[in-house]
């Protein structure tokens, strides 16, 4: 098709920046134009010429408002085909004018809903139903109507215009956009009703629409593009999408994605606590009463993997600690919160992005999560289980003592972020071995502890730290063998869901070993 000039256009926006100079230009070129409501009078006051859509129709604005496009006058002139017959009969008959251009952005609900203050009645008000069916309307005709819902495509219209209309690739790329802004409204929408509580967590249809934060330098490899999208929510989780960069460079696709590994586990603990995340699996983690010395004890546990990682923090950053974080090489690191003279050492790395999320997210909190598959996704319910509130039943002859049930439980809580096959070795609330994503759980456990092996003789120490540790494993071992690589390696006691046919040899095993051993009954797979 060629390009089409446009003669009448209907204007209705509730973001009104750049309206007017757009309008003007509209009037300039001799483009009739029908407004409604707050519109049609801000067009008015600055002296454009704009048609009242009351005028158009027949009928006044009702119901506050809710009640004013909804009209043959209004969608017969958008929606009939100009190259058929008989809808030009039609629109004769009933004197209607075909528009050639439709501008509308829609009420603010994914803003009002970011407002804590806001009512349910504010968020249904917020709810546009006029502007929605316009928008649709103009884009399923998009062989005659241009439909704008972006203020950044203004230009682009009046430039083609000038030029004698505009053109079918743009008015298709328009359609799409357009198409896709309704599409996001409405999950935005559908997204606030299913988190009143009263839909199921994964319901037969579930839309998710997502607004484009920023464009990534490239995805996962420099090959790939890819961008950061938010889901609209009334309450944003804590984390890197919502958080505050201080300073560094821009953040890549991998960044992000490891960081928000890093934030996520670190949030699973009440005490102060650091991890240090390289490609999504944890390297080191610690909790200590002293926040300095929680960073010197997962540092300790791989301080070669912690070379180019991600570091996390659930309590303020401090100055002391920055100016050990910054004695080696990070690429972000992500606090609640950080001093000013941390934010100063900080800034000696220009490189290094500091994130403050000002809160931290609730580990127990429901929601979904996704994965992708070709063609489609994965969804499921967030994995909520914590160690420190299941029933633990010891199944061996030993029980563990005080102190191996603290680090049993803080191994458990590392081993739900690590990627499965997962097996962590732990001391004193501190990682002092990590193996991950193996096909093999006996090869976790033998990489975890020639890990620590590897590091005591780096550092001239009489033993591998993994000896008096605990060991925890995400899921069930199906034979003693992980187990007892374990034992081998010097651990004194075993954390692991149960469940498999060969309990009752592994609990032999365990047993035979001198090794205390509870199951949670929960399993942690992280793929």
């Amino acid at each position: 098709m060629t390009a089409t000039p446009i003669k009448r256009a209907l204007i209705s926006v509730s973001d009104k920046q750049g309206i007017e100079d757009f309008a003007r230009s509209l009037n300039q070129q001799g483009v009739e134009i029908i407004s409604t409501g707050g519109t049609a009078k801000l067009l008015a006051e600055q002296g454009i010429d704009v048609i009242a859509v009351a005028d158009v129709t027949g009928a006044a604005e009702m119901m506050d408002g809710r009640v004013k496009t909804l009209n043959p006058k209004i969608h017969g002139g958008i929606l009939a085909r100009r190259d058929n017959d008989s809808h030009l009969a039609d629109m004769a008959r009933e004197d209607i004018t075909g528009i050639d251009l439709v501008v509308v952005n829609l009420y603010p609900f994914g803003a009002t809903l970011a407002r804590p203050d806001a009512s349910r009645t504010d968020l249904v008000e917020n709810i546009d139903i006029g502007g929605p069916a316009m928008i649709r309307a103009a884009a399923k005709n998009h062989d005659f109507v241009t439909i704008i819902t972006d203020a950044g495509d203004y230009q682009t219209v009046l430039d083609e215009m000038a030029n004698g209309g505009v053109s079918e690739a743009t008015r298709r790329r328009l359609a799409a956009k357009a198409f896709a802004h309704t599409a996001h409204y409405d999950s935005t929408i559908s997204g606030w009703m299913r988190d009143q509580g009263d839909d199921d967590a994964l319901p037969q249809n579930l839309s998710l629409g997502g607004e484009l934060i920023q464009m990534m330098r490239y995805g996962e490899n420099p090959h790939q593009d890819a961008g950061l999208y938010r889901i609209a929510s009334r309450t944003p989780r804590p984390g890197v999408l919502n958080a505050e960069q201080i300073q560094g460079k821009p953040l890549s696709f991998n960044n992000i994605n490891d960081t928000d590994a890093a934030f996520e586990l670190v949030a699973e603990f009440d005490a102060p606590s650091i991890a240090i995340i390289k490609h999504a699996n944890p390297c080191g983690v610690a909790s200590h009463d002293d926040l300095t010395q929680a960073w010197q004890a997962a540092l300790a546990s791989d301080p070669v993997s912690a070379f180019g990682g991600i570091i996390a923090l659930n309590r303020p950053l401090t100055g002391s600690l920055a100016k050990e974080i910054t004695s080696i090489f990070t690429e972000v690191v992500i606090a609640p919160d950080a001093d000013d003279e941390a934010k100063a050492i900080m800034a000696a790395k220009p490189n290094l992005r500091l994130l403050l999320t000002h809160d931290m997210p609730d580990p127990a909190a429901a929601g979904l999560v996704f994965r992708n598959v070709a063609g489609g996704f994965l969804a499921q319910s967030r994995d909520q289980g914590s160690p420190s509130s299941l029933d633990l039943k010891c199944v061996t002859k030993r029980q563990p003592s005080e102190s191996e049930m603290r680090d049993l439980i803080f191994a458990m809580t590392v081993a739900k972020h690590v990627k499965s096959n997962a097996i962590v070795y732990a001391k004193d609330k501190a990682t002092v071995g990590i193996g991950a994503g193996q096909m093999s759980r006996l090869d976790s456990s033998r990489i975890a502890a020639r890990k620590a092996e590897d590091l005591a003789e780096n550092k001239g120490l009489d033993q591998s730290p993994v000896i008096g540790s605990v060991v925890a494993s995400d899921a069930f071992f199906p034979f003693a063998d992980g187990l007892l690589a374990a034992a081998n390696a010097g651990a004194t006691a075993v954390i692991q869901p149960g469940g498999s046919v060969k309990d009752d040899d592994v609990i032999a095993a365990a047993d035979d070993a001198g090794l205390a051993m509870v199951f949670t009954g929960m399993r942690h797979f992280r793929h």
